[in-house]
C-alpha cells in the first residue's frame, strides 16, 4: 500500500508539473518570435533525437540496475533546463528542447513499469494509479492558465521546477529497481526483429500512430488554435481542465471496460471517439464547440491509451515485456509526435484551425480502419481454436 500511495503521489505531481508547464510551451515559444510552422520543426527534430537515443535508457536502467535513477532525471533535468526557454535563439531553443525530450522521454516506460508491478501485487489496477497523472495535468493546466493571465508567460517554468522537484522527492522513496522488472533479458534488436514480425502488431502499431498523431493539435498546439479563433488564455485553462480531468473516470473504470468489451473493442471505441472529437471541432471550430467537446478526451485517450498498455502486455511474451512497451512508445508518442507536430504546426499555419481538425479527422479515421482489422483478427484467432474444440467433441 506505501508504494501505491508514493507512485500516487509521483504521478499526480509529475501531471501537476506537466499540465501546468506543457501546454503554455507553445506559447512561450511565439512571444519568443517563432510561428506554429518553426515550433513544430523544432519539437519534430528534439523528439526524433530523442528517439534514437532512447534505447540507451533501457541498457542503464536495468543492465546497471538504475531504474529509479533514470527516473530522476526524466524529471528533474527537464525542470531545470526549463529556464532557458527565454531565449531567443533558435538554437539554443533546439538543444533545450532535444536534452529535455532525450531525458523525459524514458518517464512513461519507467514509470509503468514500477505502477504495473506495484498494481498486480496489490490486486490493484495500472489505471487507478496512472489516472492520477490525469488530475494533476487537470489541475496543473488550469493553474497554468491562471499564472499566465496574471504574470508573465516567461516565467512559467518557475511553477514547473517547483512542482516537478516534488515528484522527484517521491521518486527518490522508490526501489531502486521495479521488482519483476524483466527488461534486457534479450537484445532489443533482437525483440524488435520478434515483434515486427508480427503482422497484427504491426496494424495496431499504424492504428496507435494515426490515432495519437492527432494529440499533437491538442497537446503542442490547442492554446495557440484556441487563440486563433478568438479564445481567451484563461478559458483555454478551463478547456485543458476539462480535458485531464475526464481521464479520470476513464483510466478508473478502463480496466472493468475492457473486461466487458476485451482489449481489442475498447481501442476500436476509443479510435473512434477520435474521429467524432475532431469531426465535431472540424465541424464548429469555435471557443465554446472547442471547450466542450473536450469531455470526449477521456472516452478517446484515457480508454485508448489504457487498453494500448495492457493490450501489449498480453500480446507479448514475459521476457519481452519492456521491448513490447518500448516499441509502442516510441511509435505512440515518438514518430507520432514528430509527425503530429510538422504536420500539425504547417497545417495550423497554413490553413488554420479548420485544416488542421479535418486532417486530424481523417488520420484518426485511417487509424480506426487498421484497429478493426487487429480486433477482426484477433477474434478469428480465439474462434478458430474453439470451433475445432468443439469439432473433437
Amino acid at each position: 500500500m506505501k508504494k501505491l500511495l508514493k507512485l500516487r503521489g509521483f504521478y499526480l505531481f509529475l501531471g501537476l508539473a506537466g499540465g501546468s508547464f506543457g501546454s503554455y510551451l507553445t506559447l512561450l515559444l511565439k512571444q519568443g518570435g517563432l510561428d506554429s510552422g518553426r515550433i513544430g520543426m523544432l519539437m519534430a527534430t528534439g523528439t526524433l533525437i530523442a528517439i534514437c537515443i532512447q534505447p540507451l535508457w533501457g541498457v542503464i536502467s536495468d543492465r546497471y540496475n538504475q531504474a529509479r535513477l533514470v527516473l530522476i532525471l526524466s524529471v528533474g533535468v527537464p525542470a531545470v533546463l526549463a529556464v532557458f526557454y527565454q531565449s531567443e535563439y533558435f538554437i539554443v531553443l533546439l538543444v533545450v528542447y532535444t536534452l529535455s525530450t532525450i531525458f523525459s522521454s524514458t518517464q512513461a516506460p519507467i514509470a509503468d513499469s514500477y505502477a504495473i508491478v506495484a498494481a498486480n501485487k496489490a490486486g490493484s489496477t495500472y489505471g487507478s494509479i496512472r489516472m492520477m497523472l490525469s488530475i494533476g495535468a487537470a489541475v496543473g493546466a488550469y493553474a497554468g492558465s491562471q499564472y499566465v493571465s496574471h504574470f508573465s508567460v516567461s516565467t512559467i517554468w518557475v511553477p514547473f521546477l517547483l512542482l516537478s522537484s516534488v515528484a522527484v522527492v517521491f521518486a527518490l522513496t522508490l526501489p531502486k529497481q521495479a521488482e519483476e522488472n524483466r527488461m534486457m533479458s534479450q537484445s532489443f534488436s533482437k525483440g524488435i526483429k520478434t515483434l515486427l514480425g508480427n503482422k497484427i502488431f504491426l496494424a495496431f502499431l499504424g492504428g496507435s500512430f494515426l490515432v495519437n498523431q492527432t494529440m499533437t493539435a491538442f497537446g503542442t498546439y490547442f492554446v495557440l488554435a484556441f487563440q486563433s479563433v478568438g479564445g481567451s488564455t484563461s478559458h483555454a485553462g478551463i478547456a485543458l481542465f476539462i480535458a485531464s480531468f475526464t481521464n479520470f473516470p476513464s483510466m478508473l473504470y478502463a480496466s472493468k471496460v475492457i473486461k466487458k468489451l476485451g482489449r481489442e473493442r475498447t481501442l476500436l471505441l476509443g479510435a473512434l471517439i477520435y474521429v467524432l472529437r475532431w469531426g465535431i471541432q472540424f465541424a464548429f471550430p469555435t471557443p465554446g464547440v472547442m471547450i466542450g467537446v473536450q469531455v470526449l478526451h477521456g472516452l478517446s485517450f484515457g480508454l485508448f491509451y489504457i487498453a494500448a498498455v495492457e493490450y501489449v502486455s498480453h500480446i507479448t511474451l514475459p521476457e519481452m515485456q519492456a521491448t513490447g512497451q518500448s516499441v509502442f512508445n516510441i511509435v505512440f508518442s515518438g514518430f507520432a509526435g514528430i509527425l503530429g507536430n510538422l504536420l500539425n504546426g504547417i497545417l495550423l499555419r497554413e490553413g488554420g484551425v479548420w485544416l488542421m481538425n479535418l486532417s486530424c479527422m481523417l488520420s484518426s479515421a485511417a487509424g480506426v480502419l487498421l484497429i478493426f482489422y487487429v480486433s477482426r483478427s484477433t477474434r478469428k484467432r480465439i474462434l478458430i481454436p474453439a470451433a475445432s474444440e468443439r469439432a473433437s467433441l
